[in-house]
C-alpha cells in the first residue's frame, strides 16, 4: 500500500468556492450599479447647448431662451428647437430619424446625435455649482 500524499478534493470544498466567489460578484456588480446611479442621479441641469457639425462648433446657445434653431449642413437640415429649458431635434432630413426620436435633454453631457448629417448637440454646465460626484 502506497503513503503517498495525494491532494484529495472533497465536493464540499468546491461548493463553498462557488459561494464565495458568486458573494464576491455580487458585491462587485452592486458597488458597479450604485456608482452609475450615483452619475446619473446626481448629474447637474446644463445652461447651455453646444452644436458641433462635422467636429466643428458651430454655435452655442443658453438653455434659459427658448428658440428654433434650422441647422444646415451640405449632408441635411436638422430642426432643433430649445423650450421649457430643454433642446431637442424635432425634424431632421436624414433618412432614419433617429435623432429627432430622442427625449429632449438638459442635463450636463447630455447629446442628440445625428450622424447622417453630422450634428451633435450637447447640453454643458457653464456655471461652477454644479455638484461634483467623482471626487
Amino acid at each position: 500500500m502506497s503513503t503517498e500524499n495525494k491532494n484529495v478534493t472533497l465536493p464540499h470544498q468546491h461548493g463553498k468556492k462557488f459561494k464565495n466567489d458568486l458573494i464576491f460578484l455580487a458585491v462587485l456588480l452592486s458597488v458597479i450599479l450604485v456608482a452609475g446611479l450615483g452619475v446619473l442621479l446626481f448629474r447637474g441641469a446644463g445652461d447651455s447647448v453646444t452644436v458641433t457639425v462635422d467636429g466643428k462648433l458651430w454655435a452655442e446657445y443658453p438653455l434659459n431662451e427658448d428658440r428654433e434653431i434650422e441647422i444646415k449642413t451640405e449632408r441635411g437640415v436638422n430642426l432643433l428647437v430649445i423650450k421649457d429649458g430643454k433642446a431637442e431635434i424635432v425634424r431632421a432630413s436624414c433618412p432614419d430619424g433617429i435623432c429627432s426620436d430622442h427625449r429632449p435633454i438638459n442635463r450636463d453631457g447630455e447629446s442628440i446625435i445625428c450622424l447622417p448629417n453630422k450634428v451633435v448637440v450637447t447640453v454643458r454646465a457653464t456655471r461652477g455649482d454644479a455638484p461634483d460626484v467623482i471626487s
